[in-house]
C-alpha cells in the first residue's frame, strides 16, 4: 500500500503576485535599498516592484522584491519597513467602487469613527500617515500591473516589539505602549478583525 507524500512545510503553497502598485497620484509606489517608503515616476525602477503575498481573506503582505524587507504600518499610522513578518505587515486588500485598490492596516485604526487607516501616497509622491488617507481620495487608491504570478512561502509572524525596525525615521512602540501613545488609534480584538 503506498500513501501520497506530505508536502514539507517548506514548499511555496500561497499563490500571489509580483506586481507594481500605481497610485492614482502618478506615481508608482516603492521601497528603496535603505528602506524609504515613497513614489517615483519611474516606472522601470526595481524598487518599485513588490511580491503581494496572502496572508488571509483578501489580507496581504506587501514585500519589497529588492529589499526583501515587508511594508507595515505602526500604532500613529507611520508606515515603515520590517526584515519580518509581524502584525503589522498585514493589510486588507479592498476594491473600491472606481475599480482601484486600496489597502489598510487590519490592527489599527481611528477610536471614535472605526475609520481605517490606509496606504497613501500624496501628489508629490510622498508617503502618507494611514491617519490622514482617506478611503475616497485618489492618495489612497492604487492599481496593482501585475507582472507575473508566483508562489510563495507562507510568512512566519514575529513578535512585534523585538523585530519591527523603522525605514522611514519613526520607531515603533511596543504593543504595551499602544493604548497610551497610539493617537486616537486603537488595536482591534480578534471579533473586529474577522468582520
Amino acid at each position: 500500500m503506498t500513501f501520497p507524500l506530505r508536502r514539507s512545510t517548506s514548499e511555496p503553497q500561497l499563490k500571489g503576485i509580483v506586481t507594481r502598485l500605481y497610485s492614482r497620484t502618478g506615481f508608482c509606489l516603492q521601497m528603496q535599498a535603505d528602506g524609504t517608503i515613497d513614489g517615483t515616476k519611474d516606472e522601470d525602477n526595481s524598487y518599485a516592484v513588490f511580491n503581494l503575498i496572502p496572508v488571509g481573506l483578501r489580507v496581504v503582505a506587501i514585500q519589497g522584491v529588492q529589499t526583501k524587507l515587508y511594508l507595515a504600518m505602526n500604532n500613529d499610522g507611520f508606515l515603515y519597513t520590517s526584515e519580518h513578518f509581524t502584525p503589522e505587515c498585514k493589510f486588507k486588500e479592498s476594491v473600491f467602487e472606481n475599480y482601484y485598490v486600496t489597502y489598510s492596516s487590519m490592527l489599527y485604526r481611528q477610536q471614535q469613527s472605526g475609520r481605517a487607516w490606509y496606504l497613501g501616497l500624496n501628489k508629490e509622491g510622498v508617503i502618507m500617515k494611514g491617519n490622514h488617507v482617506k478611503k475616497n481620495k485618489p492618495s489612497g487608491h492604487f492599481i496593482p500591473k501585475p507582472l507575473k504570478v508566483a508562489m510563495y512561502r507562507e510568512p512566519s509572524l514575529h513578535d512585534l516589539t523585538e523585530f519591527s525596525r523603522s525605514g522611514s525615521g519613526t520607531p515603533t512602540k511596543s504593543r504595551s505602549a499602544s493604548a497610551l501613545l497610539n493617537g486616537g488609534g486603537k488595536t482591534l480584538s480578534q471579533n473586529e478583525q474577522s468582520t
